[in-house]
C-alpha cells in the first residue's frame, strides 16, 4: 500500500521516515518529496508497505502523531490521475464563439 505523510519537519530524512514505518511492518520504500528548485524538502513524502494489514494499522496509529514537532498527516495514498486530460483550454478566437467572457466589442456589432 502507498502512504500519504505530510506536515512533515523540513529536516527529516528518507532513513528516518522509514524507520518509524518499520515499527509496523516491513517498508519497501520511503520518499520525502524534494523542491526541484531549492532542493529543500516540501515537507511531504510517500511510504510504501508491502502488507496492507500493516499499513492501515501504521495509518491509524500515526496520524494526527507528533514527530519532530510536528502532527504529521498520513493516509492512503490515491494514485493521481493525468490532470490535464479533462482539460478545455479556452478558444483563442478573438471574434467571439465559445470560451470568453463577455464585454461590449464594437467590432461584433458592425
Amino acid at each position: 500500500m502507498n502512504i500519504y505523510v505530510g506536515s512533515l519537519h523540513f529536516k527529516m530524512s528518507e532513513a528516518e521516515l522509514k524507520e518509524i514505518f518499520e515499527e509496523y511492518g516491513e517498508v519497501t520504500s520511503a520518499k520525502i518529496i524534494i523542491d526541484k528548485y531549492s532542493g529543500k524538502s516540501k515537507g511531504f513524502g510517500f511510504v510504501e508497505m508491502p502488507n496492507d494489514a500493516e499499513a492501515k494499522k501504521a495509518i491509524e496509529e500515526l496520524n494526527g502523531a507528533e514527530v519532530s514537532g510536528r502532527n504529521i498527516i498520513v493516509n492512503e495514498s490515491i494514485e493521481r490521475t493525468d490532470r490535464r486530460s479533462n482539460f478545455r483550454g479556452g478558444d483563442n478566437d478573438r471574434r467571439g464563439g465559445s470560451g470568453g467572457g463577455g464585454g461590449n466589442r464594437r467590432d461584433n456589432y458592425r
